[in-house]
């Protein structure tokens, strides 16, 4: 069992921050959990910044289980968390039920669900089975199309109380946690003070309990990036300005340079190699079926 479980999570609420960042594969995993990242999210928003989808609608559970596995084979420490992608658990709370599970024999410790008062039996039913969920509110990429694109949430008396509704049903069906996604901070506020369960923010303000970014955000490998991001290092530039530097130096015959390949020390030995097997090689026919 890693170090950081479901249990800790709910602990650390109002004693420690919670960390949490998306990783989609073995290697940014490694780097996430070596950070000491609480939380390791195999999030669906691989559809848009590793496959080059416009929204999460196309994400399959095939991907989530791939990338899953990748990432759980990296991680010691944190808590790997998977989503459920779109359809994978609206249909019935057996399929919901199923495909979590799959989840979980990838690698992953817990899931994540989008929505709450609507999930409220699902969330119960695999909280019962033994598979710890986290919630997802306010803004709900899933749902995008229904709440007419990317926006900022809680503006209104009956979104506050949607939102503050799916919190305090997340809470008693048995969530860990609930993400809170594109929410004025003073509603992100009142909904982490009126639940026990931890609120981890991604674009919700500080008074959450935790907060969540995307890899490729945060570390500013797309030059768009949503508005409540901070990039915390411009591998773009970094990245793009290296590719420049191998092409120039390879079409310049600059490298391989001597210190990246090796020859023979003994220029007479390799000449002897070289013509015993030419002669041997001269007598072969390759014309011959396999």
């Amino acid at each position: 069992m890693r170090e950081i479980t479901p249990k800790k999570i709910m602990e650390m609420k109002g004693k420690e921050k919670i960390t949490m960042v998306t990783a989609y594969d073995y290697p940014s995993a490694l780097l996430a959990d070596k950070a000491k990242i609480d939380i390791i999210f195999v999030g669906d928003s691989l559809g848009m910044v590793v496959y080059g989808e416009q929204n999460t609608l196309n994400v399959t559970m095939e991907q989530m289980v791939y990338h899953t596995r990748a990432v759980a084979k990296a991680v010691k420490r944190g808590l790997v968390l998977a989503d459920m992608p779109f359809m994978s658990y609206e249909v019935s709370v057996e399929e919901g039920m199923k495909n979590a599970a799959r989840l979980i024999q990838a690698g992953a410790d817990a899931v994540k669900i989008e929505g709450g008062y609507d999930h409220r039996k699902l969330v119960k039913r695999l909280v019962r089975a033994g598979i710890p969920v986290m919630g997802h509110t306010g803004l709900t990429p899933q749902r995008y199309l229904r709440l007419g694109g990317y926006h900022i949430t809680g503006e209104t008396e009956e979104e506050i109380e949607e939102i503050l509704r799916d919190a305090k049903a997340l809470e008693k069906a048995g969530a860990f946690a609930v993400v809170l996604e594109f929410v004025l901070a003073d509603v992100a506020k009142l909904v982490t003070e009126e639940v026990k369960i931890p609120t981890i923010g991604i674009g919700s303000g500080p008074y959450v309990d935790g907060q969540v970014l995307v890899w490729h955000d945060l570390l500013g490998i797309y030059e768009h990036v949503p508005p409540f991001v901070k990039k915390y290092a411009d591998l773009r530039n970094i990245i793009q300005l290296a590719l420049e530097n191998y092409r120039e130096e390879v079409k310049e015959g600059k490298f391989p340079s001597g210190e990246y390949y090796w020859e023979f020390l003994d220029k007479d030995d390799f000449e002897k190699k070289r013509r015993k097997v030419i002669e041997r090689l001269l007598g072969e026919t390759f014309d011959e079926e396999v």
